[in-house]
């Protein structure tokens, strides 16, 4: 079935359903940078909601994956730490990793600017939409009809405003992309080289306008409340705003829980920072990835706790000595793991507490390699914070003694110390994947958790 829609430039037919079809697409990316993760190349990361990371297909089959530490399974002992570190020199993971301020999303001038939003999506959706955008490469140079598509897609939506050649991508089209990607909280490269672009393309009109008016809600009663010096973490954006007086002072990118393991919704406030904490393993994880790791290492004669830093006990809290752990028994499912502080902890060096019934955190990590990918949904709810070190910083200002300074130092110490802080800081964790902003501009999210209730944009998350 094809539906015949109109914009400015003309009548262009499009095919039902070719928005799904295209995310089958894979479209070549235009360096070895975070897009690997949006053309099917992604590590199959799980993290529990203690941060740890595991990867249950590396190694090979039935290796069981063990990928709680730094950048790669660590089935070797001897392998380097710090292997995982955010490649600095990766133009496109630094424009991720160095969002611009803005305005705070929970700021009540962007409830105005999403109702203005709504208003022009209607206007958009009443004439139309917008035509479908060929799942393809498309770069500055390239000419032909594919173009003349794109350009008329992105005159739609308004980012392509001015002069520009029918059919040429020149430089008014490479500007329109980098426009556009801004404001999808993707890398502003000005190429559509990515699963994710031409997904967020040919999410229709109508769904936007759907997408916003929801939001709208949910800006309306978040709002209100969100003043003064607060936290926040906006999950579909996977980023942490630390705002004060109105203006963002800190904009972080994070992890935030994959679809099976979401981040959840809530309201609290941060009351003590963990330095250098113990990880102790969950339960599920301890079935699930632990034993299996063990079982591998025992095979080889090897020890698998000397080599992750972790401790063994039995149900009267009593510690193991390795040699009195049977990992091919049922026993061994009882024990209780933690992992010690190390630079490969699974917590990082650093975690920052609130009040919460899902037992969820912020924290660092030592897989620095995520921060630096377009799509972060990696985590099984806690929150991975990019520059952690700065926003605890910020966070214990009016706690005496505690400066930058010594929050780093305490990564080179590993010294232990629970502190509270002096005045709490409110935190939400929200879902905001649609608003607009007093500049005028509309952003958008991927709903990565399915709440925002279409079909077409649970299809199309990046």
């Amino acid at each position: 079935m094809q539906n015949q829609v109109r914009l400015k430039g003309g009548a262009f037919l499009v095919t039902a359903g070719m928005a799904v079809a295209l995310l089958a697409v894979d479209i070549a990316p235009s360096s070895a940078g975070p897009f690997q993760w949006l053309t099917g190349r992604q590590q199959d990361n799980i993290q529990g909601r203690d941060g740890q990371q595991v990867s249950p297909n590396s190694g090979g089959s039935g290796s069981g994956g063990f990928r709680l530490f730094g950048g790669g399974s660590r089935s070797n002992p001897a392998a380097p730490p710090g292997a995982s570190e955010l490649n600095h020199d990766d133009p496109e993971a630094l424009m991720i990793t160095n969002p611009a301020l803005g305005t705070p999303t929970l700021s009540s001038r962007n409830i105005a600017a999403t109702k203005a939003a709504i208003e022009n999506y209607r206007a958009i959706a009443a004439r139309g939409g917008w035509p479908m955008v060929p799942g393809r490469v498309m770069r500055p140079g390239q000419r032909g009809q594919d173009i003349a598509l794109l350009q008329q897609r992105l005159e739609a939506s308004g980012d392509l405003v001015g002069m520009s050649v029918p059919g040429e991508y020149d430089g008014s089209v490479a500007g329109a992309v980098k426009r556009f990607q801004i404001r999808h909280g993707l890398p502003p490269t000005g190429v559509v080289d990515s699963k994710a672009m031409v997904a967020a393309l040919n999410v229709p009109a109508g769904v936007r306008l759907s997408q916003l008016e929801i939001n709208l809600k949910r800006l309306q009663k978040l709002a209100p409340s969100a003043s003064g010096r607060y936290v926040l973490v906006n999950i579909p954006a996977a980023q942490v705003e630390a705002v004060e007086g109105g203006q963002v002072v800190l904009r972080n990118a994070a992890v935030v829980g994959k679809p099976e393991r979401p981040t959840p919704e809530l309201t609290s406030k941060i009351h003590e920072i963990n330095f250098n904490p113990y990880w102790h393993v969950p339960q599920t994880i301890v079935q699930k990835d632990l034993v299996p790791k063990g079982r591998e290492f025992a095979r080889r004669g090897q020890d698998m706790l000397a080599a992750y830093h972790m401790q063994a006990f039995d149900q009267a809290g009593n510690p193991l000595h390795p040699q009195q752990i049977d990992w091919n028994g049922t026993e061994v499912y009882n024990y209780r793991f933690r992992q010690l502080p190390w630079e490969e902890n699974s917590l990082g060096f650093v975690k920052i507490n609130f009040p919460n019934k899902d037992a969820v955190y912020l924290h660092d990590t030592p897989l620095k390699s995520l921060f630096g990918q377009a799509v972060r949904f990696e985590s099984s709810g806690c929150v991975r914070v990019h520059n952690v070190d700065r926003l605890v910083a910020w966070i214990m200002r009016s706690t005496p003694g505690w400066d930058l300074g010594r929050i780093q130092s305490m990564k080179r110490t590993r010294e232990q110390l629970t502190v509270p802080i002096a005045n709490r800081v409110p935190i939400y964790l929200s879902y905001i994947s649609a608003w607009g902003t007093p500049d005028g501009q509309v952003h958008f999210r991927p709903d990565i958790y399915h709440h925002d209730g279409s079909a077409t944009l649970a299809t199309s998350a990046y």
